[in-house]
């Protein structure tokens, strides 16, 4: 462990520098180039493994309801909840209408295309 004594950020500069001088132009221009390459690598790794997750949870709550509800305070639940269900199957149905519609007009264009 002799050696360590003898490291200081001062050695380590005049090392470099002696290195460097005795190299050709053409040797540090590649070094520059190796360096600019490997860099540009290692900020598009960095940049490109950032993504947006693909799936949002829909957490759906479940309500909590007394063992001694009556049949006819179910129903009226039931028909206050039935606008809202009615209201969301339809939205989901035009969503579906859309995506079809998109894939009918691509298998159409295929088709015309000869595939």
């Amino acid at each position: 462990m002799n050696f360590l004594r003898n490291m200081s950020p001062v050695r380590a500069y005049r090392d470099l520098r002696v290195f460097l001088a005795g190299r050709e132009r053409y040797e540090l221009g590649f070094l520059v180039a190796a360096m600019l390459v490997t860099g540009f690598f290692v900020y598009a790794f960095a940049k490109d493994s950032y993504f947006a997750p693909a799936y949002k949870p829909n957490i759906i709550y479940v309500e909590q309801w007394p063992a001694t509800r009556t049949d006819a305070e179910i129903r009226a639940q039931q028909k206050i909840d039935a606008v809202t269900k009615a209201k969301r199957l339809a939205e989901q149905k035009a969503r579906e209408d859309e995506v079809r519609a998109g894939f009918k007009k691509m298998d159409d264009r295929m088709t015309s295309w000869g595939l």
